[in-house]
């Protein structure tokens, strides 16, 4: 036997110079142990002292190794971590790993298993009174992860889910708990130590049966299936799975401290009870306190932020002085904080950051340093066959039990499968529990290695299965034709608009009205109101028909009522509904595309946020909405239909006074077409225009010099749709049509720019598809807004010095 005991003495004047590590081999002896009870040496023990490292150093230039100081170590120990953290992260992402898969890796990495076989390097790395910090570390920031995941989790969510979640859920848990206490039964004479207990049997069952919300919502993001019908059906399937797992946790503590009398379980009950009862009376009521006392549009005042977060580790320190698990304090404390802006938007922001690249890799390393491959292989296939059976059985059986659930209820054999395998996602919850189960001795080193050595298996394997099975994208790839060039005269078009704040609405609403809806030519509207989500997981869909009440953060009030006013006098030819989409601006594209596919929509409006920059030469348009730009060119690659991107230059209106505004339509409008099938579908939707009898037309057709470069398939197409537009517009005095020949792209912005004049109040053209390449010759390096191409990114830039607003339009591209 061996004990460290840790002896700290201070260098003394002479010995400060020398080099640290050898004045601590210098102080480092072995003596004998002496027996406290009989008070005589002991000759069987080892009794080592040694010095603890100082916390500072005095620095290399005095002969000092740095990694002898605690300090030093601790910060050297982050840096590998999160250094081989993005290594692997960037390795493991052509396989479609998610980010708990490559933190888990680095962890083992810094492990026995790995540099850990290295025992100078050990020594040097992770001595044995850094890795007391380390695990410290880790505990704190597994904490505050607890509770920055649950304040994003909305346990409202569970008065709406139906039956197909809570059946999932429920045969989703209890089959694969059956199905490994059965294995285990079949296994029980292999089975040895606290594993072969109830209490072990039930660790591993509980381990593979329950779905934490906050890891599946994780990943999910990642993978960007949170806006998908799938990812929709596996969070609220797991908020259930979760609310049986908080319960099932309970029970099995309840039951262990029972295991030495029946009082300890009682107290056990009696503790958590009180503890949920102060978090939500007392502690909620405090927190809603400060939402009131924070003003509306403001974010909540740092002093409130710092003493919530202090408070997280009061809740901790009280937790576990009480004999509670700790992790349950934060986990709680979040759960009662009011989610959303301000309060949850605000604590999420400020400590997110923070928690996931500072603290976390402190707890991915203490996981790591437990794990240790070699012993697991000296252990004996013997004696882990029945874990490992226990495992894949329980996986297995709840892949089977999700994926039979969901085809009951209808849906689909690959969304059903893919269910499964979203259900059986495992993050840093699961893993942490593997290392209080290694603590309480339910699990030793080997047992320990190899549960995370699966679960980390089954993850990353689910993940890579579930990006290669299920692409939500497919479903938009239609074949058929959903654009405005190809839609009969005087039928419905169908026109989803996306509204992302109150200065899209103005804009928007002119070009409808410029559109011209007529009792001959109705319009379907369908409006979108895209909110970020901030603060929370589940993503919200609001249908405004329909008499549901939207969370008190979403501001939905004022586009809602302009939209209204424009609608309610044309109720006869334009039909209008609304909704409000709270989510990721990473899958913001997934809503738009899904409802424009859902009501087989004709034409995706959506705006350029943006603010001019005044009195600033050589500036393009600056967006003061970050990510709307990749929202955009998302949707451009997905869309079932067309697309207008829409440049507003206009001043910004109150949408509440949109009845009093004079200008319900651009007046003036020039179309520029260049060819291609983006050109045609613009001045498909130019004709529309041209029917309003306020609005004059000109369309302005650019052909390259001696027809150099022209597609002749492209060319024939245009000239077709041309030759329709010109028949059918010939008697309209209020429509122009001339053509113009260039020779390079110098030229094509050089009669654009002669076309420029203060009558104009809107510009049509087309994006790219199908543009003879000799009419943007040399432009290429002028585009820095892809989504607008390249002629309107030009038009639509300070450069060019126009107030008229752009409409880039984007044809249909048939993929299926």
């Amino acid at each position: 036997m061996v004990r460290f005991v840790q002896l700290y003495h201070p260098l003394p004047d002479h010995a400060r110079w020398r080099h640290a590590e050898q004045y601590s081999r210098d102080l480092l002896q072995t003596t004998e142990e002496v027996d406290d009870e009989s008070r005589s040496t002991t000759p069987h023990h080892v009794f080592i002292c040694r010095r603890t490292h100082p916390g500072h150093c005095l620095g290399i230039f005095h002969g000092e190794n740095p990694l002898t100081c605690s300090f030093n170590i601790i910060l050297f120990d982050l840096v590998l971590m999160i250094l081989i953290t993005t290594m692997l992260r960037l390795l493991l992402k052509p396989l479609k790993q998610p980010r708990i898969v490559s933190e888990i890796i680095a962890g083992i990495f810094v492990g026995p298993s790995v540099l850990g076989q290295s025992k100078k390097l050990t020594e040097q790395v992770l001595p044995d009174n850094a890795q007391f910090l380390v695990a410290n570390l880790g505990a704190i920031g597994f904490a505050y992860f607890l509770f920055v995941t649950s304040v994003e989790t909305d346990f409202s969510v569970l008065r709406k889910v139906g039956k197909k979640h809570v059946y999932s859920a429920v045969i989703g848990v209890f089959f694969p708990i059956t199905t490994v206490c059965i294995v285990a039964r079949c296994f029980k004479s292999s089975i040895h130590g606290n594993l072969a207990k109830p209490v072990g049997i039930g660790s591993v069952a509980s381990s593979v049966s329950v779905t934490v919300f906050p890891v599946i919502y994780l990943i999910l993001k990642e993978l960007r299936l949170l806006s998908s019908e799938v990812g929709r059906m596996a969070m609220a399937t797991a908020m259930v799975s979760d609310v049986m797992g908080i319960i099932l946790v309970i029970a099995f503590v309840a039951v262990k401290h029972g295991q030495h009398s029946g009082a300890d379980a009682l107290w056990f009950l009696i503790s958590v009870v009180v503890l949920m009862a102060f978090a939500i009376i007392v502690i909620r009521s405090v927190l809603l306190w400060v939402v009131e006392k924070t003003p509306e549009g403001k974010p909540v005042d740092r002093s409130y932020v710092v003493l919530i977060l202090l408070g997280v580790l009061v809740m901790t320190f009280f937790s576990d002085m009480f004999g509670l698990v700790f992790l349950h304090a934060s986990l709680l404390l979040g759960i009662v904080m009011p989610d959303g802006p301000p309060l949850g938007a605000t604590m999420v922001q400020r400590s997110r950051t923070i928690v996931m690249e500072l603290l976390m890799p402190f707890t991915f390393a203490i996981l790591g340093l437990n794990v240790d491959v070699f012993a697991m292989a000296n252990y004996g296939w013997s004696n882990l066959e029945p874990l490992f059976a226990m495992v894949i059985a329980g996986y297995l059986s709840k892949l089977i039990a999700t994926s039979v659930v969901a085809l009951f209820f209808g849906f689909p054999f690959k969304e059903s499968f893919t269910l499964g395998l979203m259900m059986n996602l495992r993050g840093l919850y699961e893993v942490t529990i593997f290392l209080k189960w290694l603590n309480e001795g339910i699990l030793e080193t080997p047992t320990y290695t190899l549960m995370l050595l699966l679960t980390t298996l089954m993850t990353g394997t689910c993940s890579a299965l579930i990006c290669f099975i299920y692409d939500p994208t497919k479903q938009y790839m239609t074949n058929k034709r959903r654009t405005i060039q190809h839609t009969p005269p005087g039928t419905e078009l169908c026109i989803l608009v996306g509204i992302h704040d109150e200065e899209c609405v103005a804009g928007l609403i002119n070009l409808l009205e410029t559109s011209h809806p007529t009792m001959t030519s109705p319009f379907a509207v369908y409006a979108i109101h895209l909110f970020e989500l901030v603060g929370r997981a589940f993503p919200v869909f609001i249908d405004h028909d329909k008499p549901e009440r939207p969370p008190k953060y979403i501001n939905y009030k004022k586009i809602h009522n302009a939209l209204k006013i424009y609608q309610k006098p044309r109720s006869e030819y334009v039909k209008l509904r609304s909704y409000t989409v709270a989510t990721v601006k990473r899958t913001m594209h997934q809503d738009i595309c899904d409802l424009a596919l859902t009501y087989k929509a004709t034409l995706i409006l959506l705006p350029f946020c943006n603010k001019r920059l005044h009195n600033l030469a050589g500036s393009e348009i600056v967006r003061h909405v970050y990510g709307m730009q990749s929202i955009n060119s998302r949707v451009l690659a997905n869309s079932p239909c067309s697309i207008g991107i829409l440049v507003d230059k206009g001043y910004t209106h109150n949408p509440i006074a949109m009845q009093y505004y004079h200008q319900l339509f651009f007046r003036r409008c020039v179309v520029l077409f260049l060819g291609g099938a983006d050109s045609r579908e613009a001045l498909a939707y130019a004709d529309r225009m041209a029917t309003n009898p306020e609005v004059s037309l000109t369309a302005i057709r650019f052909l390259s010099y001696n027809n150099i470069g022209d597609d002749e398939m492209e060319k024939k197409l245009d000239d077709g749709v041309v030759t329709w537009f010109w028949v059918k517009n010939e008697g309209n005095s209020r429509v122009a049509y001339r053509e113009v020949v260039v020779r390079n792209g110098e030229e094509t912005l050089a009669a654009i720019q002669a076309l420029d004049n203060d009558n104009n109040e809107l510009w049509i053209v087309g994006r790219k598809q199908g543009i003879n390449q000799v009419l943007l010759e040399g432009l290429s390096k002028l585009s820095e807004n892809p989504e607008l191409g390249v002629i309107g990114d030009y038009v639509a830039s300070t450069d060019f010095g126009s107030t008229a607003s752009v409409l880039v339009v984007h044809q249909q591209i048939m993929r299926g």
